[in-house]
């Protein structure tokens, strides 16, 4: 079997996950701020640390695909980690729109 080709797109991808990263990221941090300057409820702080969780889990997703894209010839990512991909992303949505209310 031939090495993979060493065009583009294993970088554009590693970039792809980076930039979706790099979103969650933000999202994470603007839902601390508007706890901490938006008052809330009871309910803010579980939100906030809802949020943390998840980035975590999507951040370690995130990393080891990263990494699995470093070999010669990388795995497709699997059922798994794309539907941990999915759920982080919209619990991340969710969680973010709880802390706002």
């Amino acid at each position: 079997m031939p090495d993979r080709d060493p065009g583009l797109q294993p970088e554009r991808t590693r970039l792809a996950w980076r930039r979706t990263t790099l979103t969650c990221t933000v999202v994470a941090v603007l839902a601390a701020r508007q706890a901490i300057h938006g008052g809330g409820t009871a309910a803010t702080p579980a939100a906030v640390a809802a949020v943390a969780l998840v980035w975590l889990g999507f951040l370690a997703v995130a990393h080891r695909r990263v990494r699995a894209l470093d070999s010669v010839r990388p795995r497709a990512l699997p059922v798994s980690g794309a539907v941990a991909t999915a759920v982080c992303t919209v619990l991340l949505a969710v969680c973010a729109v709880a802390v706002m209310r």
